[in-house]
């Protein structure tokens, strides 16, 4: 850890390295130095992302864009570089490190305190849209191919369906049946992007409340963090999954399914904070936010059951049906968004131009 800390160009001498955050896919470490500056020091996974120089090469990208237009320093990260100039290490073993500034005075949330916290997040994912409007989203790489792309999540499913290697079918019936109920409209979303129907922007793609960075005292959102998946994409996905996440009543593998539901007002909440603060949509991708919010779920859903029919090599799981009580929370929130769909509509056209 040393020699991987003295790559970088640290204010002071190091002297604390220690295990940070919650985060389940990168090694996160906050560095202390006699300073008193603070940075956060991260190793990438190699089994999340097969392209690490392009990951790279998009969040030293946008970040650099983003810092062009912030008036504050706490407005976005900022990557602290190598000594050699490179916005990333790679050591003897093959593993790539790379460092960022601490957002100081702030705090990270792992789920909402307050329908405000959920406004909030809405706020600062509206406003990284905003300030990436201009960004040549063409010109970044696809760190995770097809990511949203639901007709081909629908393509691996039917495949790994076909194989059932571990007999999991068998008993599935009803989940089986939800998919393919709505496989036709799945791919509605896709359409559109192919069609140039939606415009091609920016999107973040994890836009869950603990990607964003919250003032300490005032509560209000700082920034957006966790650049990782930043890709082309379509602003309904980065909604979606925010209200995926963040206006269900419950947690995302609730057994107890009467539980789960969309909460209106918080959709509503998000609406009122997100729309304005991006303050470029178009009227079509108004229109699609709902649709955004059922396709993101259902995706998910869709992923979570996949991976439980291939045996759970992807998401982590801390019991053996972990993977499936994932998918039916997402499939309960998508019949519960058809139910209100009407409203959900009608709320989102109040926004319209």
């Amino acid at each position: 850890m040393k020699d991987i800390l003295m790559q970088f160009c640290l204010v002071g001498k190091v002297l604390s390295c220690q295990r940070y955050g919650e985060g389940h896919v990168n090694q996160t470490y906050l560095v202390i130095t006699d300073t008193n500056q603070r940075y956060i020091l991260q190793r990438l996974s190699r089994t999340a992302f097969h392209d690490i120089p392009g990951l790279m090469a998009n969040v030293a990208a946008v970040t650099d864009f983003l810092s062009a237009r912030s008036e504050n320093p706490r407005d976005c990260m900022h990557l602290v570089c190598c000594r050699d100039g490179s916005t990333y290490y790679r050591d003897g073993e093959g593993e790539y490190w790379r460092m960022l500034d601490y957002v100081p005075d702030s705090i990270c949330l792992q789920a909402a305190e307050s329908p405000e916290d959920f406004y909030q997040s809405a706020l600062a994912f509206g406003r990284f849209q905003r300030m990436l409007n201009d960004f040549p989203a063409h010109t970044l790489t696809e760190t995770i191919p097809n990511f949203h792309n639901t007709p081909d999540r629908y393509r691996i499913f039917h495949e790994v369906l076909r194989k059932d290697p571990l007999g999991r079918a068998e008993g599935l019936a009803d989940e089986i049946a939800f998919v393919l109920a709505r496989e036709a409209e799945a791919g509605a979303l896709q359409s559109m992007r192919d069609s140039g129907e939606l415009p091609l922007r920016v999107t973040h793609n994890d836009t869950k409340l603990n990607n964003v960075m919250f003032d300490e005292k005032t509560r209000e959102a700082l920034c957006v963090i966790d650049l990782d998946t930043v890709m082309p994409g379509l602003v309904a996905y980065d909604f979606g999954d925010s209200i995926r996440f963040g206006a269900s009543t419950g947690a995302e593998d609730e057994k107890d399914l009467d539980k789960i539901q969309v909460d209106l007002s918080l959709y509503r909440r998000y609406l009122e904070g997100f729309i304005p603060a991006c303050g470029l949509l178009t009227r079509r991708e108004i229109e699609t936010l709902p649709l955004g919010a059922k396709l993101m779920t259902l995706e998910c859903g869709l992923r979570f059951l996949t991976d439980y029919l291939d045996g759970d090599h992807y998401f982590g799981i801390k019991r053996p049906e972990h993977n499936l009580d994932r998918a039916r929370t997402q499939f309960k929130l998508v019949a519960d968004m058809e139910r209100k769909w009407g409203e959900m509509q009608r709320m989102a056209e109040e926004f319209l131009p």
